[in-house]
């Protein structure tokens, strides 16, 4: 079982926005989400985990080893897959793995070829193999992404918003083989999009400007808030006289009409029903209710 620990981790850039302000958690084996909007520090701390930048303050250690002190260590069990990743015009996929492959140190040619020929039938690239990844399609170079990522076997994979701008086909695949991979290693999802971790993670974390707001197990959230999430379907042009009277926490358009989430103890007034809340309640709870 791998283990990371992060503690009291901050960082301040040179123009004064605090990505990161005292963020704490313990990440085990499974897919563990980070959820926050754009902007919230997400990928500054993927950053700061994968040893590409060191935080003002605070500790990483991976298997009980300091990653901020031996930065190496983290690298050489590794698998990143960034948001956004350039490739080689005209170079396929086999020659880019193995190219690849052997600046992760796979220097046997035989385990090269075998493992590469494995991690494309994996990502079901296999029949595509020969082809210049430049012309693969945004799911096709999604799951390229994964399989650059899990040569040489990591023991930690940070994939940051991984599924942005895949259709539904493309998303759903990329979601199973995330989950068929993530029983063996840590895996960190770093998204904004809350379906993502409901449909994969066991754990998660919310964060937002910079700081931790929730860590924890996403059914245990969603029974917290148990009898406090209460919707209606009111006029558009009424949403704003709701959000100044209630503590609206989400608003979207359902068959052409406005539907509001509120968060109040007790039922807010006339017209507002129950509802069961989802992790999505959770977020927009965490983001918008001021407690």
């Amino acid at each position: 079982m791998n283990a990371l620990t992060i503690n009291n981790l901050t960082k301040t850039y040179a123009n004064g926005v605090k990505a990161m302000q005292n963020i704490s958690l313990d990440i085990s084996n499974g897919i563990f989400g980070l959820l926050g909007p754009n902007g919230a520090g997400k990928s500054t701390l993927m950053r700061t985990i994968a040893g590409l930048q060191r935080p003002d303050s605070g500790q990483i250690t991976f298997n009980g080893t300091d990653v901020i002190a031996n930065p190496v260590l983290i690298k050489q069990h590794l698998g990143y897959l960034p948001q956004d990743f350039g490739v080689y015009p005209k170079v396929s996929a086999f020659d880019l793995l193995e190219h690849l492959a052997i600046l992760k140190g796979i220097l046997s040619s035989k385990q090269r070829k075998e493992q590469i020929l494995a991690l494309l039938e994996n990502t079901n690239l296999y029949t595509h193999r020969h082809k210049a990844v430049s012309s693969y399609s945004g799911g096709m170079r999604q799951r390229f992404g994964v399989a650059q990522a899990l040569l040489g076997t990591p023991q930690i994979i940070i994939v940051d918003e991984p599924t942005a701008g895949l259709d539904p086909e493309e998303r759903n695949r990329f979601n199973n083989l995330l989950s068929e991979i993530g029983e063996q290693v840590i895996i960190i999802l770093s998204t904004h999009l809350v379906e993502d971790v409901r449909n994969l993670c066991s754990r998660m974390a919310i964060i937002n400007k910079g700081s931790l707001l929730v860590y924890g197990k996403p059914d245990t959230f969603i029974d917290e808030l148990g009898g406090r999430i209460w919707s209606q379907t009111i006029d558009r042009r009424d949403l704003p006289a709701f959000r100044q009277q209630y503590q609206v926490i989400s608003a979207q358009l359902q068959a052409g009409k406005q539907s509001i989430h509120v968060y109040a103890e007790t039922r807010p007034g006339d017209g507002f029903i129950s509802r069961r809340p989802d992790l999505e309640d959770v977020y927009f709870t965490q983001l918008y209710h001021t407690k």
